[in-house]
């Protein structure tokens, strides 16, 4: 049996009949509701700081000789692309985390609040992800997408021939098959989008052979946005992919919490070798 935040107005009588199971859920529940405000609170002193686009610092593309004795295993970029409604800011604490633990490179990437089709924002950041190429030297990037992102991030991978310049993409929460919550906000276009049974949903749910770049689906089982949980899971036959569960914390919290950012690192580690991924990555529990 599995009960979620929907049921809950019959977690009374559930509590009669699994009272313990029950117990532990509503424990869990509590703890992630109040980990969810007090992101959302300090996110909130935050995000004025991240409207603008950030300065571009990453070094000029080297010259031939010098491009010819950097490193083979040299990390690819880390681009951060935020949700809906939101900002850059959202990423201080995963950047940090990632320039701690070796990735030199990572750029946080701002699509306008105005935006209102996924297929343009899609578009824009395939030029982002050209100029960073051209900039740094390096011939793909890594991605981390939360919510939004992540889906405007695998448009550009399956439906732009982005896989060339994306060798991993991580999502965070993202609605890969769309998700049924607020209903009211429908009057906004790119909401539609992210319904299930959209025509951009229905795009990504086509034939996608021989596409490149690996998948690492983050999917969290206290995700309020999220109708049904398991939307945020990468399901595709011609998709190299990963999802990973993550137990204990909710929607804002998936970019934040340090669990989370050790499963990220993970994940961009990863190598393909052939069709299949040469590692795996567990579920993660936040207690």
């Amino acid at each position: 049996m599995k009960v979620t935040e929907a049921a809950s107005p019959f977690l009374p009588l559930c509590q009669r009949l699994f009272p313990t199971k029950l117990a532990g859920l509503s424990v869990a529940l509590l703890k992630a509701t109040a980990l969810e405000l007090a992101i959302l609170a300090g996110h909130l002193l935050l995000y004025p700081s991240g409207i603008t686009q950030e300065r571009r610092t990453g070094p000029a593309l080297p010259s031939p000789d010098v491009a010819a004795q950097l490193p083979t295993e040299a990390k690819p970029p880390v681009v951060l692309l935020h949700g809906f409604i939101d900002n850059r800011s959202v990423f201080v604490l995963l950047r940090r985390n990632l320039a701690q633990h070796g990735r030199q490179h990572v750029e946080s990437l701002n699509y306008s609040p105005l935006t209102c089709d996924i297929r343009i924002a899609a578009e824009l950041l395939g030029r982002h992800i050209e100029e960073i190429c051209e900039r740094t030297g390096h011939e793909q990037v890594d991605i981390v997408g939360h919510s939004l992102g992540g889906l405007i991030a695998r448009y550009y991978v399956q439906c732009l021939g982005g896989d060339t310049h994306v060798r991993t993409l991580v999502t965070l929460g993202t609605p890969h098959s769309g998700t049924r919550v607020a209903p009211l906000m429908n009057a906004h276009p790119i909401v539609r989008q992210m319904r299930p049974g959209s025509a951009v949903i229905q795009e990504l749910t086509g034939p996608a052979p021989g596409c490149r770049t690996q998948f690492v689906s983050f999917w969290s089982d206290l995700d309020h946005l999220m109708d049904p949980l398991e939307t945020a899971c990468v399901e595709h036959p011609d998709l190299l992919a990963q999802n990973v569960r993550v137990s204990g914390v909710g929607h804002l919290a998936l970019p934040v919490h340090p669990a989370v950012a050790t499963g990220i690192r993970q994940a961009l580690d990863i190598e393909v070798s052939g069709s299949r991924t040469a590692a795996r990555i567990s579920g993660l529990t936040v207690a």
